[in-house]
């Protein structure tokens, strides 16, 4: 099956405020800090063979799959629904001097054939699809067998004070610290997702392998094909 990168004009493919122009150039600026992309690279290259293919969902300013990309081991995609964050993440890649096939679309309706990937990773994204179990059964079905991906994001009811801890790890200046905390609370927080939740999306996905690891302020759901 083969899907297309048609967004209907009747569903929205995020919540909130769109991540365009100054909104998303004021996060690629700030998100590298206190994020250890390089420890996530290190996690993929666990699992993924040498010479695989990796894709990204949802990658924002696309610091982890130049990471990835930065191994020489993988072919690296990666797919936003944002138009400024497909830009900026062509340019950090120029910048850091690999290729990856950055492009625009719908975690819920990825433009890619079916099992056209060893592994799957999406970060920090989740809690914002409006159609969370499509986009699991989506990142199931572009997975080659064996394959498997990995979704991380906040989870629904984590503590304040480790939220606090994490943004102060971030090293950010005394503003954007608070704007960072106010983000956790006002916006994030409150569109995370529960455990219950995600088990109803996998039954709803119909993925008959998975798992769920929860601690800190978040969540790992992992699907094996």
């Amino acid at each position: 099956m083969t899907t297309n990168n048609v967004q209907t004009k009747t569903s929205k493919a995020y919540k909130g405020v769109a991540m365009e122009g100054i909104i998303a150039r004021w996060y690629a600026k700030n998100v590298r800090q206190g994020r250890d992309f390089d420890v996530l690279a290190r996690r993929v290259a666990e699992i993924v063979p040498a010479g695989g293919r990796v894709l990204e969902v949802a990658p924002g300013p696309g610091f982890l799959a130049i990471e990835i990309a930065k191994t020489g081991k993988y072919q690296v995609s990666g797919v936003d629904i944002s138009r400024t964050f497909v830009e900026i993440e062509r340019a950090n890649a120029q910048e850091a001097g690999v290729e990856i096939d950055f492009r625009q679309g719908d975690a819920a309706q990825l433009p890619f054939e079916d099992a056209s990937f060893d592994s799957v990773i999406c970060t920090a994204a989740f809690k914002n699809f409006t159609r969370p179990a499509r986009a699991l059964s989506e990142m199931y079905r572009v997975l080659r067998p064996h394959g498997h991906a990995l979704v991380i994001d906040l989870r629904h009811g984590a503590p304040r004070d480790e939220i606090n801890r994490e943004v102060e790890r971030m090293g950010l200046n005394r503003l954007n610290t608070f704007l960072t905390k106010w983000t956790f609370s006002q916006m994030l927080l409150r569109t995370a997702y529960t455990e219950e939740q995600i088990r109803q999306f996998l039954a709803e996905a119909g993925i008959p392998k998975s798992r769920i690891v929860s601690g800190g302020i978040g969540f790992e759901i992992w699907l094996d094909k």
